[in-house]
Protein backbone atom coordinates (compact mmCIF):
# COMPACT_ATOMS: atom_id res chain seq x y z
CA UNK A 1 0.00 0.00 0.00
CA UNK A 2 2.52 2.04 0.77
CA UNK A 3 4.82 1.35 -2.26
CA UNK A 4 1.58 2.38 -4.78
CA UNK A 5 1.05 5.53 -2.19
CA UNK A 6 4.49 7.15 -2.00
CA UNK A 7 5.86 5.82 -5.24
CA UNK A 8 3.50 8.07 -7.33
CA UNK A 9 5.01 11.17 -5.09
CA UNK A 10 8.75 10.50 -5.30
CA UNK A 11 9.10 14.30 -7.07
CA UNK A 12 6.90 15.90 -4.53
CA UNK A 13 7.96 14.19 -1.24
CA UNK A 14 10.82 14.21 0.14
CA UNK A 15 11.93 10.22 0.69
CA UNK A 16 9.07 8.41 -1.53
CA UNK A 17 11.45 7.94 -3.96
CA UNK A 18 13.29 4.99 -1.20
CA UNK A 19 10.29 2.76 -2.22
CA UNK A 20 10.65 2.39 -5.57
CA UNK A 21 14.11 0.24 -4.63
CA UNK A 22 13.33 -3.56 -3.70
CA UNK A 23 16.71 -3.60 -1.29
CA UNK A 24 15.16 -0.73 0.96
CA UNK A 25 11.95 -1.99 1.15
CA UNK A 26 12.96 -5.36 1.97
CA UNK A 27 15.22 -4.46 4.88
CA UNK A 28 12.05 -2.36 5.93
CA UNK A 29 9.53 -4.92 5.81
CA UNK A 30 12.19 -7.19 7.92
CA UNK A 31 12.57 -4.36 10.46
CA UNK A 32 8.42 -3.72 10.51
CA UNK A 33 8.32 -7.83 10.43
CA UNK A 34 10.47 -7.71 14.07
CA UNK A 35 8.68 -4.89 15.74
CA UNK A 36 5.35 -5.76 14.93
CA UNK A 37 6.28 -9.20 16.46
CA UNK A 38 7.54 -7.42 19.57
CA UNK A 39 4.59 -4.83 19.96
CA UNK A 40 1.85 -7.18 19.41
CA UNK A 41 3.69 -10.44 21.40
CA UNK A 42 3.08 -9.70 25.33
CA UNK A 43 -0.25 -8.36 24.29
CA UNK A 44 -1.50 -12.03 22.55
CA UNK A 45 0.62 -14.05 25.48
CA UNK A 46 -1.46 -12.51 27.46
CA UNK A 47 -4.98 -12.77 25.56
CA UNK A 48 -3.86 -16.31 24.83
CA UNK A 49 -3.72 -17.32 29.06
CA UNK A 50 -6.57 -15.44 29.97
CA UNK A 51 -8.80 -17.25 27.25
CA UNK A 52 -6.71 -20.56 29.01
CA UNK A 53 -5.42 -21.39 25.58
CA UNK A 54 -3.11 -23.63 26.22
CA UNK A 55 -0.54 -26.76 24.45
CA UNK A 56 -1.40 -30.24 25.41
CA UNK A 57 1.49 -32.33 25.94
CA UNK A 58 1.49 -35.53 23.97
CA UNK A 59 1.64 -38.64 27.21
CA UNK A 60 4.56 -40.66 24.82
CA UNK A 61 6.80 -37.52 24.44
CA UNK A 62 9.89 -36.66 26.63
CA UNK A 63 9.27 -36.61 30.67
CA UNK A 64 11.38 -33.18 29.91
CA UNK A 65 8.32 -31.77 28.45
CA UNK A 66 5.24 -32.23 30.99
CA UNK A 67 6.61 -28.64 32.58
CA UNK A 68 5.45 -27.06 29.56
CA UNK A 69 1.86 -27.96 29.48
CA UNK A 70 -0.24 -25.05 29.48
CA UNK A 71 2.31 -22.72 27.63
CA UNK A 72 0.35 -20.92 25.52
CA UNK A 73 0.16 -22.15 21.58
CA UNK A 74 -1.35 -20.76 18.16
CA UNK A 75 1.12 -18.00 18.86
CA UNK A 76 1.34 -18.11 14.72
CA UNK A 77 -1.15 -15.44 15.13
CA UNK A 78 1.99 -13.55 15.65
CA UNK A 79 4.24 -14.84 12.80
CA UNK A 80 0.83 -14.21 10.35
CA UNK A 81 0.05 -10.62 10.97
CA UNK A 82 4.31 -9.68 11.36
CA UNK A 83 4.58 -11.16 8.11
CA UNK A 84 1.15 -10.34 6.24
CA UNK A 85 1.15 -6.32 7.03
CA UNK A 86 4.61 -5.43 6.06
CA UNK A 87 4.03 -7.23 2.88
CA UNK A 88 1.22 -5.66 2.11
CA UNK A 89 2.74 -2.49 2.98
CA UNK A 90 5.51 -2.49 1.16
CA UNK A 91 5.47 -4.94 -1.89
CA UNK A 92 3.70 -4.31 -5.40
CA UNK A 93 0.48 -5.94 -5.00
CA UNK A 94 -0.12 -6.25 -8.53
CA UNK A 95 2.57 -9.11 -8.38
CA UNK A 96 1.56 -12.33 -8.66
CA UNK A 97 4.78 -13.70 -7.13
CA UNK A 98 3.38 -11.99 -3.68
CA UNK A 99 -0.12 -12.50 -3.97
CA UNK A 100 -0.08 -15.86 -4.59
CA UNK A 101 2.44 -16.81 -1.70
CA UNK A 102 0.48 -14.78 0.23
CA UNK A 103 -2.38 -16.71 -0.14
CA UNK A 104 -0.57 -20.13 0.51
CA UNK A 105 0.78 -18.49 3.43
CA UNK A 106 -2.64 -17.02 4.89
CA UNK A 107 -4.76 -20.03 3.59
CA UNK A 108 -3.10 -22.53 5.28
CA UNK A 109 -2.51 -20.75 8.75
CA UNK A 110 -6.64 -20.43 8.61
CA UNK A 111 -6.36 -24.11 8.31
CA UNK A 112 -3.94 -24.44 11.32
CA UNK A 113 -5.84 -21.98 13.63
CA UNK A 114 -8.81 -24.20 12.76
CA UNK A 115 -7.35 -27.11 13.95
CA UNK A 116 -5.78 -25.11 17.34
CA UNK A 117 -9.28 -23.61 18.03
CA UNK A 118 -10.37 -26.90 17.96
CA UNK A 119 -7.85 -28.77 20.17
CA UNK A 120 -7.71 -25.71 22.83
CA UNK A 121 -10.71 -24.05 22.55
CA UNK A 122 -13.55 -26.76 21.60
CA UNK A 123 -10.81 -29.37 23.62
CA UNK A 124 -11.08 -32.39 20.81
CA UNK A 125 -7.57 -33.63 21.64
CA UNK A 126 -7.53 -34.93 17.79
CA UNK A 127 -7.95 -31.19 16.33
CA UNK A 128 -8.88 -31.54 12.28
CA UNK A 129 -7.88 -35.58 11.74
CA UNK A 130 -4.85 -35.89 9.19
CA UNK A 131 -7.43 -36.85 5.98
CA UNK A 132 -8.79 -33.38 6.93
CA UNK A 133 -5.82 -31.19 6.52
CA UNK A 134 -4.54 -33.25 3.65
CA UNK A 135 -7.44 -31.94 2.09
CA UNK A 136 -6.74 -28.75 3.19
CA UNK A 137 -3.07 -29.17 1.56
CA UNK A 138 -3.69 -31.10 -1.50
CA UNK A 139 -6.61 -28.83 -2.37
CA UNK A 140 -3.97 -25.61 -1.84
CA UNK A 141 -1.26 -27.30 -3.85
CA UNK A 142 -3.91 -28.59 -6.49
CA UNK A 143 -5.16 -24.60 -7.01
CA UNK A 144 -1.85 -22.88 -7.30
CA UNK A 145 -0.44 -25.90 -9.68
CA UNK A 146 -3.76 -25.07 -11.88
CA UNK A 147 -3.06 -21.46 -11.62
CA UNK A 148 0.05 -21.38 -12.77
CA UNK A 149 -0.59 -23.83 -15.91
CA UNK A 150 -3.50 -21.45 -16.93
CA UNK A 151 -2.39 -17.81 -15.74
CA UNK A 152 1.09 -18.36 -16.19
CA UNK A 153 1.54 -15.49 -17.98
CA UNK A 154 0.50 -12.87 -15.12
CA UNK A 155 4.01 -13.98 -14.14
CA UNK A 156 6.44 -12.92 -16.94
CA UNK A 157 7.25 -14.42 -20.62
CA UNK A 158 9.96 -16.02 -19.11
CA UNK A 159 7.55 -18.34 -16.40
CA UNK A 160 5.00 -18.73 -18.93
CA UNK A 161 7.42 -20.03 -21.36
CA UNK A 162 9.03 -22.51 -18.95
CA UNK A 163 6.04 -23.13 -16.60
CA UNK A 164 6.21 -26.87 -15.91
CA UNK A 165 10.44 -26.55 -16.00
CA UNK A 166 12.75 -26.50 -13.18
CA UNK A 167 16.05 -25.91 -12.59
CA UNK A 168 18.28 -28.96 -12.24
CA UNK A 169 21.03 -28.06 -9.34
CA UNK A 170 24.90 -29.28 -10.30
CA UNK A 171 24.17 -28.91 -14.67
CA UNK A 172 23.91 -25.53 -16.66
CA UNK A 173 21.40 -25.13 -19.32
CA UNK A 174 19.59 -28.50 -18.49
CA UNK A 175 15.98 -27.96 -17.36
CA UNK A 176 13.75 -30.55 -15.93
CA UNK A 177 9.83 -30.64 -17.54
CA UNK A 178 7.34 -32.11 -14.91
CA UNK A 179 4.80 -32.13 -18.16
CA UNK A 180 1.98 -33.34 -17.25
CA UNK A 181 2.22 -34.04 -13.92
CA UNK A 182 3.14 -30.71 -13.00
CA UNK A 183 0.28 -30.12 -10.89
CA UNK A 184 0.80 -32.96 -8.74
CA UNK A 185 4.44 -31.92 -7.99
CA UNK A 186 3.01 -28.91 -6.62
CA UNK A 187 0.67 -30.49 -4.46
CA UNK A 188 3.09 -33.16 -3.29
CA UNK A 189 6.12 -30.01 -2.85
CA UNK A 190 3.81 -27.09 -0.75
CA UNK A 191 1.97 -30.07 1.35
CA UNK A 192 5.56 -32.09 1.99
CA UNK A 193 6.76 -28.48 3.03
CA UNK A 194 3.45 -28.07 5.13
CA UNK A 195 4.20 -31.43 7.04
CA UNK A 196 7.78 -31.47 7.57
CA UNK A 197 7.69 -27.68 8.91
CA UNK A 198 4.93 -29.24 11.43
CA UNK A 199 6.94 -31.65 12.66
CA UNK A 200 9.84 -29.99 13.01
CA UNK A 201 7.54 -27.52 15.57
CA UNK A 202 8.81 -29.76 18.40
CA UNK A 203 11.06 -27.94 20.70
CA UNK A 204 11.54 -24.59 21.82
CA UNK A 205 12.83 -22.26 19.08
CA UNK A 206 13.65 -25.15 16.83
CA UNK A 207 11.01 -24.66 13.65
CA UNK A 208 10.63 -20.78 13.73
CA UNK A 209 14.65 -20.73 13.77
CA UNK A 210 14.84 -23.15 11.02
CA UNK A 211 12.41 -21.37 9.25
CA UNK A 212 13.79 -17.90 9.20
CA UNK A 213 17.01 -19.07 8.56
CA UNK A 214 15.56 -20.99 5.20
CA UNK A 215 13.74 -17.31 4.41
CA UNK A 216 17.11 -15.48 4.09
CA UNK A 217 17.72 -17.80 1.50
CA UNK A 218 15.03 -17.68 -0.31
CA UNK A 219 15.24 -13.81 -0.27
CA UNK A 220 18.21 -14.04 -1.66
CA UNK A 221 17.49 -16.55 -4.22
CA UNK A 222 14.22 -14.66 -5.31
CA UNK A 223 16.76 -11.37 -5.40
CA UNK A 224 19.06 -13.17 -8.33
CA UNK A 225 16.25 -14.40 -10.23
CA UNK A 226 14.46 -11.50 -10.46
CA UNK A 227 17.71 -9.38 -11.36
CA UNK A 228 18.13 -9.87 -14.94
CA UNK A 229 22.04 -9.18 -15.10
CA UNK A 230 22.75 -11.13 -11.84
CA UNK A 231 20.47 -14.29 -13.00
CA UNK A 232 22.54 -13.98 -16.52
CA UNK A 233 25.79 -14.41 -14.76
CA UNK A 234 24.23 -17.22 -12.57
CA UNK A 235 23.49 -18.66 -15.34
CA UNK A 236 19.91 -19.25 -13.60
CA UNK A 237 16.21 -18.40 -15.65
CA UNK A 238 15.67 -15.10 -15.14
CA UNK A 239 11.63 -14.33 -14.06
CA UNK A 240 11.06 -11.08 -14.36
CA UNK A 241 8.71 -9.66 -10.81
CA UNK A 242 10.33 -12.78 -8.93
CA UNK A 243 12.65 -10.01 -7.07
CA UNK A 244 9.04 -8.75 -4.80
CA UNK A 245 9.18 -12.00 -3.33
CA UNK A 246 12.23 -10.58 -1.50
CA UNK A 247 10.01 -8.71 0.52
CA UNK A 248 7.65 -11.35 1.96
CA UNK A 249 10.96 -13.29 2.70
CA UNK A 250 12.45 -10.24 4.61
CA UNK A 251 9.41 -9.75 6.46
CA UNK A 252 9.30 -13.99 7.21
CA UNK A 253 13.13 -13.41 8.65
CA UNK A 254 11.84 -10.58 11.02
CA UNK A 255 8.71 -12.13 12.18
CA UNK A 256 10.42 -15.28 12.34
CA UNK A 257 13.13 -13.72 14.69
CA UNK A 258 10.60 -11.68 16.77
CA UNK A 259 8.31 -14.85 17.53
CA UNK A 260 12.24 -16.71 18.45
CA UNK A 261 12.12 -13.67 21.26
CA UNK A 262 9.26 -15.39 22.78
CA UNK A 263 9.49 -18.56 21.38
CA UNK A 264 12.97 -19.44 22.65
CA UNK A 265 13.80 -21.59 25.55
CA UNK A 266 11.93 -21.48 28.15
CA UNK A 267 8.71 -20.82 25.62
CA UNK A 268 6.44 -18.29 26.71
CA UNK A 269 4.41 -19.28 23.61
CA UNK A 270 4.02 -21.90 21.26
CA UNK A 271 3.17 -21.00 16.83
CA UNK A 272 1.05 -24.28 17.40
CA UNK A 273 -0.10 -25.29 13.38
CA UNK A 274 -1.41 -21.71 12.82
CA UNK A 275 2.27 -21.13 12.73
CA UNK A 276 3.64 -24.21 11.35
CA UNK A 277 1.31 -24.84 8.59
CA UNK A 278 1.57 -21.58 7.02
CA UNK A 279 5.55 -21.27 7.37
CA UNK A 280 5.78 -24.34 5.61
CA UNK A 281 3.15 -24.05 2.87
CA UNK A 282 4.74 -20.57 2.08
CA UNK A 283 8.02 -22.56 1.91
CA UNK A 284 7.22 -24.58 -0.36
CA UNK A 285 4.61 -22.18 -2.77
CA UNK A 286 8.20 -20.05 -2.79
CA UNK A 287 10.28 -23.31 -3.82
CA UNK A 288 7.40 -23.92 -6.66
CA UNK A 289 7.37 -20.17 -8.24
CA UNK A 290 10.72 -19.36 -7.86
CA UNK A 291 11.59 -22.79 -9.92
CA UNK A 292 13.62 -24.16 -7.32
CA UNK A 293 11.86 -27.62 -6.03
CA UNK A 294 15.07 -29.63 -6.49
CA UNK A 295 16.70 -26.67 -4.06
CA UNK A 296 14.35 -27.38 -1.64
CA UNK A 297 15.12 -30.51 -0.47
CA UNK A 298 18.83 -29.11 0.76
CA UNK A 299 17.09 -25.35 2.24
CA UNK A 300 14.79 -27.53 3.60
CA UNK A 301 16.77 -30.32 4.53
CA UNK A 302 15.71 -30.05 8.40
CA UNK A 303 12.51 -30.34 7.55
CA UNK A 304 12.90 -33.29 5.28
CA UNK A 305 14.78 -35.19 7.76
CA UNK A 306 12.61 -34.84 10.61
CA UNK A 307 9.24 -36.09 8.21
CA UNK A 308 11.73 -38.93 6.48
CA UNK A 309 12.43 -40.17 10.40
CA UNK A 310 8.70 -40.46 11.57
CA UNK A 311 7.85 -42.09 7.65
CA UNK A 312 10.96 -44.36 8.37
CA UNK A 313 9.77 -45.27 12.26
CA UNK A 314 6.09 -45.79 11.47
CA UNK A 315 6.92 -47.96 8.60
CA UNK A 316 9.97 -49.87 10.57
CA UNK A 317 7.22 -50.70 13.60
CA UNK A 318 4.54 -51.93 11.51
CA UNK A 319 6.58 -53.78 9.13
CA UNK A 320 8.35 -55.97 12.11
CA UNK A 321 5.21 -56.02 14.44
CA UNK A 322 3.84 -58.14 11.24
CA UNK A 323 7.07 -60.14 10.71
CA UNK A 324 8.17 -60.78 14.52
CA UNK A 325 5.21 -60.04 16.19
CA UNK A 326 6.58 -57.18 18.28
CA UNK A 327 6.93 -54.52 16.53
CA UNK A 328 10.66 -52.06 16.49
CA UNK A 329 12.21 -48.76 16.16
CA UNK A 330 14.97 -47.57 14.81
CA UNK A 331 14.78 -44.32 16.80
CA UNK A 332 14.31 -43.64 20.39
CA UNK A 333 11.46 -41.32 19.36
CA UNK A 334 10.28 -39.58 16.39
CA UNK A 335 10.59 -37.16 14.84
CA UNK A 336 14.19 -37.20 14.32
CA UNK A 337 15.29 -34.24 17.35
CA UNK A 338 13.00 -36.46 19.96
CA UNK A 339 16.01 -38.97 18.99
CA UNK A 340 18.64 -36.99 20.28
CA UNK A 341 16.53 -35.56 23.30
CA UNK A 342 16.51 -39.20 23.92
CA UNK A 343 20.08 -39.83 24.23
CA UNK A 344 20.77 -37.26 26.97
CA UNK A 345 20.83 -33.79 25.04
CA UNK A 346 19.40 -31.46 26.90
CA UNK A 347 16.88 -29.48 23.90
CA UNK A 348 18.61 -26.11 23.79
CA UNK A 349 21.78 -28.16 22.70
CA UNK A 350 20.08 -29.97 20.31
CA UNK A 351 18.15 -26.66 18.65
CA UNK A 352 21.20 -24.68 18.36
CA UNK A 353 22.73 -27.75 16.29
CA UNK A 354 19.68 -28.16 14.44
CA UNK A 355 20.23 -24.34 13.49
CA UNK A 356 23.80 -24.89 12.85
CA UNK A 357 22.61 -27.94 10.30
CA UNK A 358 20.50 -25.19 8.66
CA UNK A 359 23.14 -22.66 8.23
CA UNK A 360 25.53 -25.34 6.46
CA UNK A 361 22.57 -26.15 4.46
CA UNK A 362 21.45 -22.89 3.02
CA UNK A 363 24.88 -21.94 2.30
CA UNK A 364 25.64 -25.68 0.11
CA UNK A 365 22.33 -24.60 -1.84
CA UNK A 366 23.41 -20.83 -2.27
CA UNK A 367 26.72 -22.37 -3.72
CA UNK A 368 25.00 -24.94 -6.14
CA UNK A 369 23.86 -21.55 -7.96
CA UNK A 370 27.49 -21.16 -9.26
CA UNK A 371 28.48 -25.00 -9.03
CA UNK A 372 26.72 -25.92 -12.15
Amino acid sequence: MLYHLLVPLRDQLIGANLFRYLTFRSALAAVLGLLISFFIGPWLIRKLKAHQIGEEIRVDGPQTHFSKAGTPTMGGLMILAAVAIPTLLLANLTNFYVLLTLLAFLWMGAIGFWDDYLKTVKKKKAGLVARQKLIAQFGLGLVVGLFLLNYSHLFGQNFHTNVTQTTVPFVKHVMFDFSWAYPVVVMLVITGASNGTNLTDGLDGLAIGVTAIAAAAFAVISYVSGNVNFSNYLNIIYLDGAGELTIFCSALLGAGLGFLWYNSYPAQVFMGDTGALALGSALGTMAVLLKKEFFLVVIGGIFVAEALSVMLQRGYFKYTKQKYGQGRRIFRMAPLHHHFEQQGLHETKVVVRFWIVQVLLVLISLTMFKVR
